[in-house]
């Protein structure tokens, strides 16, 4: 594998945590009681890995555009 295509898929993988924290969140938010809150912050995992997707696939992208 090279660079790029592990960069893509970590980016990828960040992507795919981010989906999967925002569908959470907007879980958690409609739940029906509302004494039952989590342990998992979910906000905070949808903007680290919203940060690290964009990153990493800017990465990849501007390595691609190079090559």
């Amino acid at each position: 594998m090279t660079t790029n295509e592990i960069l893509g898929l970590a980016g990828g993988t960040a992507l795919g945590l981010t989906a999967l924290a925002w569908f959470a969140e907007r879980r958690r938010l409609r739940r029906s009681d509302l004494d039952k809150v989590g342990w998992v912050p979910w906000t905070s995992v949808f903007f680290w890995a919203l940060l690290a997707a964009v990153l990493l696939l800017g990465l990849t992208l501007k390595a691609w555009l190079a090559s």
